[in-house]
């Protein structure tokens, strides 16, 4: 695998929000927010392979990966709009303090998400950069 794909690959991994939580949440909106992200993680698996060359192109799985991605930052404010106090939770307080700029990263996903070019495993790669980033922004800032 190339630098940079381990790099975009590494970076997507902090998209995928896969790290487990001492405490299992319980409230169904951490829940349901945590579920996203697991969605993004898995979307994002897809396409840094494809793009990394560890598995074959597939036209129809990376517009889907695509469109779970894009469908699924949209949908991230709604996610959270409820500041459930949730042992599980790995959202920090600032998620609600820094609504607006919070809002602001998960459009950066949503529109880094819509530029990919699903239409080979290079094109996907060049756009793989910017949703790892955005990831990252994010969760550097309000994840714990």
């Amino acid at each position: 695998m190339k630098p940079l794909t381990k790099t975009i690959v590494a970076g997507l991994m902090l998209c995928a929000g896969m790290a487990v939580a001492e405490t299992a949440a319980t409230d169904p909106a951490v829940i349901a927010r945590q579920d996203l992200m697991k969605s993004f993680g898995g979307a994002a698996k897809t396409l840094g392979e494809m793009a990394g060359g560890k598995v074959a192109y597939d036209a129809a799985a990376a517009e889907a990966a695509k469109a779970t991605l894009t469908a699924g930052a949209a949908e991230i404010a709604a996610k959270f709009e409820t500041n459930a106090a949730d042992p599980g939770s790995e959202a920090k307080p600032e998620v609600w303090t820094g609504w607006e700029d919070f809002v602001a990263k998960a459009k950066a996903l949503e529109t880094a998400a819509t530029a990919v070019d699903t239409s080979s495993a290079e094109t996907i790669g060049a756009g793989m950069g910017a949703i790892g980033g955005a990831c990252k922004d994010c969760h550097v800032s309000y994840r714990m």
